[in-house]
């Protein structure tokens, strides 16, 4: 850096690329002295008129304010509040249009002025060099102070940046914007106030060297600093004429011939650059104790009959400065820019306010400046990239933000772009590339607003639900301490036994005695198998071949039994249920069966009989019996079949077909022996029928709940009884008539049908009786014929 500042004692400048040398046009406006503007019928002074947030309001409408007065009041280094240009009442806080390129409107105080200039009280430093820099700075931030060569960014917040880091201090004379000349004549007339600012300036930020650039197109100004800086250590130096030697970056480069990196500030590389308009501001805040309230205006432009600069009250309207200085609309096609024909930003209508980054209303006639014309298509020449001073691609740059890839955009550095305007100055095809690249600005940056909302969202969302999780475990361990301390009371009170665990083991202790010991679940039981284990040892001792089992098969049996007996019971209770309505029907079936009971019996009496005479012909009336039986079996059970859907009725139906299946066999054996030993058939059969009825009754037994089933065993039954008897009557005098068996037979089965007609009729009105009923007479007839068709192959 030492070397560096004896280059820069030398006289050495260097340049920056690109740059415009279009015309001036300064000379209309610098050579009158700046003239004071009268006060408006009311003044409208935006609440925000810097980089930053607005402050907060102070009044109300219809106070009385004083000059100098503030109208907002800030909380942080990047707000600076606004004050009133002249005492008067507050008439009233709305939406106002302001100085700003969208032509937006925002909250304004509109001040109707008293005229009488009352000041509020002022705090003024006689000896700054006295002073904190902190103090300065907080007092220079109070006064409102912002760049005032157009940025608008706070000074306070820019000077406090460069502290204990400043090494060279650049005041900015350069003023290169053609028609400009505020800063010019600002300099001319005000030189020895702008030198004190920049002792004031010096004085915080310490710096190795200070330097005034100022270009070689201002001459009386030149002469002016000259003078006001003879006793002062301060370079002031010239430069040459190019546009935009006056931007930031450009002069840093120009006169130190250092870069400020992308994304940094020139803070950053030890240098502060401050605007001569910027240091009067602050000698008046110092040393009068005056905040910044009226700032220099040029007027100019062949409309104007005078173009000059003049003191203007901040929120005086454009209009009323145009009314007062002599200024005639064009005919054509009247314009008002507020700043250059370079930067500027054409006004919407003339009752926007002056602010503090106001420094130019320019009014040019059409033949002056030619209005905006058809945009073409570019032509790709490359002189936009030839002239800009940042070194950017403009070309791109407009492919890219016309496209809306603001993503793009950002690859290709569009924020470093200052929007000198010189593209557009030199663009063949009339496109107004600046508009473009501040519209991709404004887009970009709402972007990364919205952004950055959704990521202080997104934090406070996670802090939230951290703090609700350490509430909740604050909650878990207030909630277990205190039940660690409830215990440790409860074994205190208790005498140092755990009073839960002693519940516990109380409820344990009541549940033991209600289970069940399986030791003397059937104590009956163990005993008879106990005795029946000894009569079984004894056997043994006593050398029985084959221990007695007797006791054993009748418990077994008991068993058997008492399974029998509960399973009736909850048949039973289901079928209580079931058959509560159909009482009367059941009762007729009960009676059918009871007939069929009668008639087995009667037949099995006859049969007994009929063995007694069977000496001759035994195997005849057997045979013809069994079949009939057989017959009978399978006629009942195809009829018995549709009752099958029932699984009750299906396993009874299922227990008597195997009945009668065992007896038709054993029937067959006994009629191979039959000639030798006569009785035997008979006796068999009757001690088939006797197995099949004992093996039947405990299933039948089981099933009687089943009243249907019960009846048409009842029927059966008395049907078999009958015809028994018959056969046992018949056999007495079978020897001498052979063909009596099987008349007795026909006439056994006619006495059954007849017997068990008046039931089977009165049973008729039941479907399921009357198929049966007709099944068992089917059956009989069959027998019937068979019987007589054995007896007459019996004959010689």
């Amino acid at each position: 850096m030492h070397s560096l500042i004896e280059q820069i004692k030398s006289g050495h400048i260097w340049d920056f690329p690109g740059g415009i040398h279009p015309p001036e046009n300064k000379v209309q406006s610098n050579k009158c002295s700046p003239a004071m503007s009268p006060i408006p019928a009311e003044l409208v002074i935006p609440l925000k008129q810097h980089i930053g947030k607005p402050g907060d309001l102070l009044v109300k409408p219809g106070d009385t304010v004083l000059k100098g007065q503030q109208l907002t009041q800030t909380a942080s280094p990047v707000m600076l509040p606004v004050h009133a240009p002249t005492s008067g009442t507050v008439k009233a806080i709305e939406q106002r249009t302001i100085a700003h390129p969208s032509g937006l409107t925002e909250l304004c105080v509109v001040i109707t002025p008293d005229h009488r200039g009352k000041w509020c009280d002022r705090i003024v430093i006689e000896d700054f060099k006295t002073c904190q820099p902190e103090h300065l700075i907080e007092v220079i931030r109070q006064a409102g102070i912002s760049g005032m060569g157009g940025a608008g960014f706070p000074t306070a917040r820019k000077i406090q940046a460069g502290l204990a880091r400043t090494e060279v201090l650049m005041i900015n004379a350069a003023e290169c914007e053609p028609y400009i000349t505020a800063d010019d004549v600002l300099m001319q007339y005000y030189a020895e106030e702008i030198i004190q600012g920049i002792e004031i300036t010096e004085h915080i930020l310490k710096p190795q060297t200070v330097i005034i650039g100022i270009e070689d197109n201002k001459p009386e100004a030149i002469r002016a600093l000259e003078k006001a800086a003879v006793d002062k250590d301060y370079i002031i130096r010239v430069i040459p004429t190019k546009y935009p030697s006056g931007g930031e970056k450009q002069l840093i480069k120009v006169l130190t011939n250092k870069e400020v990196p992308a994304g940094k500030i020139p803070a950053d590389i030890g240098i502060s650059v401050q605007n001569v308009g910027t240091m009067y501001a602050i000698q008046q805040a110092i040393i009068k104790g005056q905040p910044l309230i009226h700032r220099l205006v040029t007027l100019t432009g062949n409309t104007f009959q005078q173009p000059r600069n003049v003191w203007a009250l901040i929120g005086t309207p454009v209009a009323h400065l145009l009314k007062e200085f002599d200024y005639t609309a064009d005919k054509k096609q009247p314009r008002l820019i507020m700043g250059g024909p370079m930067m500027g930003f054409t006004l919407p209508h003339a009752q926007v306010p002056v602010t503090k980054t106001t420094n130019c209303i320019l009014a040019p006639s059409v033949k002056e400046i030619a209005p905006q014309q058809h945009e073409l298509s570019c032509i790709r020449c490359g002189q936009c990239a030839e002239v800009c001073p940042v070194s950017l691609l403009p070309q791109q740059l407009y492919w890219h933000s016309k496209a809306e890839e603001y993503d793009k955009c950002q690859e290709l550095n569009l924020k470093d772009c200052i929007e000198c305007g010189a593209c557009a100055y030199v663009c063949p095809s009339h496109i107004p590339l600046v508009q473009y690249y501040r519209q991709a600005k404004a887009e970009i940056k709402t972007r990364d607003n919205d952004a950055a909302a959704a990521e202080r969202a997104r934090l406070r969302f996670e802090a939230k639900q951290a703090r609700h999780e350490r509430e909740k475990q604050e909650r878990e361990q207030r909630f277990k301490k205190a039940a660690d301390n409830r215990r440790q009371e409860m074994v205190r009170q208790q005498g140092g036994q755990d009073a839960i665990q002693a519940a516990i083991e109380r409820v344990k202790a009541q549940k033991q005695p209600e289970q069940p010991d399986s030791q003397a679940v059937k104590p009956a039981v163990a005993a008879a198998i106990a005795r029946a284990k000894a009569k079984q040892e004894a056997a043994r001792q006593a050398g029985a071949s084959e221990p007695d089992n007797q006791e054993m098969m009748r418990l077994r049996e008991e068993r058997k039994q008492q399974a029998r007996e509960r399973k009736a019971a909850r048949t039973g209770a289901e079928a209580t249920a079931t058959t509560a309505s159909q009482a009367a029907p059941e009762d007729k079936k009960a009676a059918v069966a009871a007939a069929i009971a009668r008639a087995k019996a009667r037949k099995a009496q006859q049969q007994a009989e009929t063995q007694n005479t069977a000496a001759d012909t035994p195997a005849a009336p057997v045979q013809a019996n069994a079949k009939s039986d057989a017959a009978i079996d399978a006629e009942t059970g195809a009829e018995t079949k549709a009752d099958a859907q029932d699984p009750k009725k299906a396993a009874v139906a299922a227990a008597i077909a195997r009945a009668k299946a065992r007896k038709a066999q054993q029937q067959a054996e006994a009629q191979d022996t039959a000639a030798d030993t006569p009785a035997a058939p008979a006796q068999t059969d009757a001690e088939s029928d006797a197995a099949i009825d004992a093996e039947t009754a405990p299933e039948n037994k089981a099933d009687a709940q089943d009243p249907k089933k019960a009846a048409v065993a009842a029927a059966i039954a008395r049907a078999k009884a009958r015809k028994a008897q018959q056969q046992a009557e018949a056999q007495d005098t079978a020897a001498d008539t052979p063909a009596a068996p099987a008349q007795t037979d026909a006439a056994t089965n006619a006495a059954i049908d007849a017997e068990t007609a008046p039931e089977s009729k009165a049973d008729a009105q039941d479907p399921k009786k009357a198929a049966v009923a007709a099944a068992i007479a089917r059956a009989k007839a069959r027998k019937a014929q068979q019987q007589a068709e054995a007896e007459r192959k019996e004959k010689p």
